[in-house]
């Protein structure tokens, strides 16, 4: 059954090996309490740990966008993907969102990423199908979904 927790300074070894091979783990113990901090540049953040048993297999944050827009984002780490991970644990942070006040959740999707584009379809999500380029000039699908 998966699960969703924030992320504990234990966790750090796991994140080494999964997604910041490059960092140290005293970096990584810094940034898992930064997120502890549920904001950034003023606004609403959480990162959680998604959980299958006792295994960390990815993350998914929540950002605030606007007073009731939320950006919910999925990282599963690379050894677990395809696994059904994302699909089980977006709803729950959707769900804790919602509880928090949120209305709506926004999402820019790579158009390259027809796993995550299949994935929000696949949740709901629904999007006019225009192709967005971001401030990174990536070109994006833009998807939402009523959390009410």
């Amino acid at each position: 059954m998966v699960t969703l927790r924030n992320f504990e300074p234990g966790d750090a070894p796991a994140l080494q090996k999964s997604q910041y091979p490059d960092m140290s783990l005293s970096d990584i113990e810094v940034l898992i309490r930064d997120w502890g901090k549920k904001e950034v540049q003023g606004r609403y953040f959480e990162q959680f740990a998604i959980v299958d048993g006792e295994n960390i297999v990815g993350m998914v944050s929540l950002w605030q966008l606007a007073s009731h827009t939320i950006s919910c984002g999925p990282e599963i780490f690379p050894a677990c993907r395809r696994k059904g991970y994302a699909k089980a644990a977006m709803p729950l942070a959707l769900e804790l969102a919602r509880t928090r006040g949120f209305r709506i959740a926004l999402h820019q999707v790579a158009v390259s990423n027809a796993a995550s584009v299949a994935l929000h379809r696949s949740l709901g999500f629904e999007s006019d199908e225009y192709i967005y380029r971001n401030k990174k000039g990536r070109e994006v699908l833009i998807f939402c979904k009523s959390l009410i």
